[in-house]
């Protein structure tokens, strides 16, 4: 039995979704286990037949026929997004996404009044915006480390008179700050939260940890290691552990600790939703993506040329990878090239956890930074892992799991 966790060494966006669905569909997966983030998490998977998916809670695995879901208790669950998710799935195809998923009840619930004051703020800072997708995932952290006894949690759903109690005390507290609030009234959101908990299996800490000794899982991480809240770019992170630390303590819990291969998924064109550094980018590079549009939160997609000192920097925040996914060499043109060190400095060293000034600080450095290019790769997988020194064992030329080819020993074996 052999668990992965999956995770982006780079700002987010390099394709963990399609790699994902590559490993459940390589092999047998029970189940797709994600511990971190929320309803922000946006990995596209693509069908050969054409139908799309973008995964934003359930598992990047559910295309394919059993595969489950598990939003561990690291996952910041949004309900009311999760209902449309599950019925864009039926529209595609997949009918039973609720009946193969399991929420971990201690998980934060994110509410409208999450998502209308992380709006309020971020209009607020103006032209400092942080680039948040607007969805309330951050203010669900925030009020639950200030508040953690009364945040609203996924078991409250099965109990109406307590959530009810709790919505509305967070409700009256952002309102005193914020002012009022664009959310609807507490008693228009206790039929939806009801409804969720009715028809999705609410489980306790025990469950997964079955799981994990009994069947074969794919940990599926969210954004990506250079957006983390500790080790990031502050003040442009996520509010959420973005290393393999989450995946790594439920698999401790299991008794597992340190059975699971790291894969680290980084694609060849380095790209960023939203502002922040992106020492690398280059408006004349030739490319768009069209599962990442401009939006009115994150802002614009930005490209520059593969960034192997940011990506250093984020395998040393993670203590190291088993193997890279490789991801975009269907764009590796003559044009795109590989930056192995800045103008002023080419090794950034991670900080102690904890310290954001630091890690402002070395923000500031970034954006004064400036990349120094070798030219051109010939061969792609080589020079990443001449630059990292890390095995690329899987590379991705398209958007399905059929352009997915292995370049050196599988990750897991192939035989259903």
């Amino acid at each position: 039995m052999r668990h992965v966790m999956v995770v982006d060494l780079g700002y987010g966006d390099a394709g963990k979704g399609t790699v994902v669905d590559w490993l459940c569909a390589s092999r047998p997966v029970h189940t797709v286990v994600r511990f971190n983030g929320g309803a922000q998490a946006a990995h596209n998977v693509v069908l050969r037949d054409g139908r799309h998916h973008t995964f934003a809670q359930f598992g990047a695995g559910t295309f394919r026929p059993g595969v489950r879901t598990h939003l561990s208790r690291h996952v910041v669950v949004d309900p009311l997004a999760l209902a449309a998710e599950a019925d864009h799935l039926t529209a595609v195809g997949v009918p039973d996404a609720l009946d193969r998923l399991t929420v971990d009840g201690e998980a934060l619930l994110t509410t409208p009044y999450h998502r209308a004051a992380n709006r309020a703020r971020e209009i607020a800072r103006g032209a400092d915006r942080h680039g948040s997708c607007g969805l309330g995932v951050g203010e669900a952290v925030a009020y639950g480390l200030t508040h953690p006894d009364e945040a609203p949690r996924v078991a409250d759903c099965r109990h109406p008179a307590v959530l009810r109690r709790r919505l509305a005390a967070l409700r009256d507290r952002l309102t005193a700050e914020l002012g009022p609030l664009d959310a609807p009234p507490v008693s228009d959101c206790l039929p939806a939260y009801a409804g969720f908990a009715g028809r999705v299996a609410i489980v306790g800490r025990s469950y997964l940890a079955g799981v994990l000794r009994a069947e074969s899982c794919v940990f599926e991480g969210a954004q990506g290691v250079l957006l983390d809240e500790w080790h990031g770019f502050h003040p442009y992170t996520t509010w959420s552990t973005t290393t393999f630390a989450n995946a790594e303590a439920l698999l401790t819990e299991a008794g597992l600790a340190g059975t699971a291969q790291r894969l680290g998924v980084l694609r060849t064109v380095t790209t960023r939703h939203g502002p922040g550094p992106l020492v690398t980018e280059d408006p004349a590079l030739p490319f768009t993506d069209p599962h990442n549009p401009t939006n009115p939160w994150q802002g614009r997609f930005r490209f520059g040329h593969f960034d192997a000192v940011a990506h250093r920097y984020a395998l040393d925040v993670v203590g190291g990878v088993d193997a890279l996914a490789l991801t975009h060499l269907d764009l590796a043109g003559p044009r795109l090239r590989i930056c192995h060190r800045y103008d002023t400095f080419d090794r950034l060293v991670p900080g102690p956890t904890g310290d954001l000034d630091r890690q402002a600080a070395l923000t500031a450095r970034l954006l004064r930074a400036r990349p120094v290019y070798d030219g051109p790769p010939a061969d792609w997988p080589a020079a990443v892992e001449r630059a990292l020194g890390v095995p690329v064992e899987l590379t991705s030329h398209g958007p399905t799991s059929d352009d997915k080819l292995i370049n050196r020993r599988p990750l897991l074996p192939t035989a259903r």
